[in-house]
Formats: structure tokens, C-alpha cells, sequence
């Protein structure tokens, strides 16, 4: 996973600039109705790291038919937001894929 995080970096890039628009790091807009930011390769890192890591606890713990806490949700949603990718449903189990 981290030897690919430069790939990851770009793929972000590329979903930023179609969904909004060609603009410097630090530039702000709204997605899904969040504010988020346009991150560096720095700020990005550990970001994605987390919430990768959050989502496969979160399908383990669908799997297993755990009660899953609304924060968690929102946790979910909101850092997947601030990537640009869609968040998974608690419904149906969903890698975050990257297009």
C-alpha cells in the first residue's frame, strides 16, 4: 500500500480537477456538502492511510453483523469527502475504489 500512495496522490489530483476544477493546493471548496481542502502529497498520506484502514475495520465489523455507531459513519463520510471518493454503505460491503 505505501509504496503506491504517489499513484494514489495522483489519481486525487485527477479527481479534484474533474470534479473541481484545475486550482492550487491549500484552495477550499464544497463536495457532497463538505468544505474540503485541496491537500499536498503530505497532507494526503496519512489521511488516506486512515481511512483505508477504517474502512476495512468497518467491513469486518459489517461482516461479523456488529452494530456499527453512527460517529463512525460520519467519520467515514467525512474523510472520504476530503479524498474525493465515495464512502462505504452500510448496506453493501464496497472497497473504496479509485477510479
Amino acid at each position: 500500500m505505501i509504496e503506491d500512495l504517489a499513484d494514489r496522490y495522483h489519481e486525487y489530483l485527477e479527481r479534484w480537477k474533474r470534479e473541481a476544477g484545475d486550482v492550487p493546493i491549500g484552495s477550499f471548496t464544497k463536495y457532497k456538502g463538505k468544505l474540503i481542502k485541496k491537500m499536498s502529497f503530505e497532507e494526503f498520506s496519512p489521511i488516506l492511510l486512515e481511512y483505508l484502514e477504517m474502512v476495512t475495520r468497518y467491513e469486518e465489523s459489517v461482516e461479523r453483523g456488529d452494530t456499527i455507531n453512527d460517529v463512525v459513519l460520519k467519520v467515514l463520510r467525512d474523510q472520504a469527502a476530503q479524498l474525493m471518493l465515495t464512502p462505504p454503505s452500510a448496506d453493501v460491503k464496497s472497497t473504496p475504489e479509485i477510479p
